[in-house]
């Protein structure tokens, strides 16, 4: 049974996510907790990144530090995770590289490799692997007493299977390229298996009181349009299709789904046709066209500024927000501001400020 929290004061983005008109667009941005933020390391002092998210009590203010510096501006919060902790509780072993990224000490090499039988073969307990998970989650959701929405989230098959394959990230991605041309079945086997835990460990976020969910599929764009039908899109539509029924049978509201595929522009139409109720883009879209096809199918929204012209000019900026709220219909219905991607290392705090400030400027209540 999910915790008792406090009633929500700001649903403004629930409210978007549901198709309704709304006084101005809600704001959020990807990896808005991160180490941009001075505050950022000063909380994670020298602590290894997994044993923050492990630590409930560090995830937790990590998760709420963006909400109390831009609380005029922020509409939701998004639990400080990663995206690689469902490999972990498959029994993958994963580090985080100070400078490099995430590093597995031992990815998977072929389908006879012995660790590809174990992750296969492993009965994952989710509740017990990911507890820590669940914890900063309730912990948070109590701490923010009602003030924005609580995002949940998970990574998609597609980009968990390309780190376990790869060992990390890559640039030519040769090694998963190798695995579903040579052994489709196989792999499909495994983004089975994954996308089954992805639906259990979004379903128990729920629970544990996140009131929306994102799955992020970073590397969509590394397939090809016939590619992406066959290795990623149906394990993205199997985790929207059976969440809410697994919400369901568990007592739970259903809650509002949410899916970026980075990269993967040819998709829209077919995402915007899933049961995702928010499409979040990248900066390749162009607002106009992808808010038409949005538009005619249902479909809400999301980002997609490119997070490289924070590190421009203010002019720059004012143009991207004008440019941006133009082409999703001025903001009020069917849009959730976001960036194209998370916020890169070195953004100057104010300027993301400056961002929002130029959101409300153009996209506010006055401008009904």
């Amino acid at each position: 049974m999910a915790a008792d929290f406090a009633p929500l004061k700001n649903d403004l983005i629930l409210r978007v996510s549901r198709g309704e008109t709304v006084e101005r667009p809600p704001i959020w941005v990807m990896r808005q907790a991160g180490r941009y933020l001075p505050e950022y390391h000063k909380e994670k002092g020298d602590k290894d990144f997994f044993e923050c998210c492990r630590n409930p009590e560090i995830a937790s203010n990590l998760t709420i530090q963006p909400i109390d510096r831009y609380e005029r501006f922020i509409d939701a919060a998004i639990i400080f995770s990663d995206i690689l902790v469902i490999p972990q509780a498959m029994g993958m072993e994963v580090t985080m590289k100070e400078g490099k990224g995430p590093h597995f000490e031992h990815p998977l090499e072929s389908p006879t490799d012995g660790q590809y039988t174990s992750v296969m073969r492993k009965d994952v307990d989710v509740q017990q692997e990911l507890d820590y998970v669940f914890k900063a989650l309730t912990m948070t959701r109590k701490k923010l007493n009602g003030r924005v929405p609580l995002f949940g989230f998970c990574g998609a098959p597609w980009t968990l299977l390309c780190y376990m394959v790869e060992g990390g990230g890559s640039k030519m991605f040769q090694k998963i390229k190798t695995w579903i041309y040579s052994f489709p079945e196989q792999s499909k086997a495994l983004l089975q298996k994954i996308a089954e835990v992805c639906v259990e460990y979004l379903a128990l976020q729920v629970q544990a009181g996140a009131q929306m969910v994102q799955v992020f599929d970073s590397w969509a764009g590394e397939l090809s349009p016939a590619a992406f039908k066959e290795y990623a899109f149906p394990y993205l539509n199997f985790i929207a299709d059976h969440l809410p029924r697994k919400l369901r049978d568990m007592k739970l509201d259903v809650v509002p789904m949410t899916v970026f595929a980075k990269g993967a522009w040819y998709a829209l139409d077919d995402l915007c046709s899933s049961s995702y109720n928010v499409i979040s883009l990248d900066w390749l879209h162009d607002p106009a066209e992808a808010y038409k096809i949005a538009q005619s199918k249902g479909k809400v929204l999301q980002g997609n500024m490119d997070p490289g012209v924070l590190y421009g000019s203010h002019e720059a900026i004012t143009e991207a927000v004008d440019m941006m709220v133009r082409g999703f219909g001025s903001g009020k219905k069917g849009w959730i501001v976001n960036l194209g991607h998370g916020v890169t290392p070195f953004v100057k705090p104010e300027k993301l400020e400056f961002f929002f400030e130029q959101i409300h400027r153009f996209a506010g209540p006055s401008k009904i």
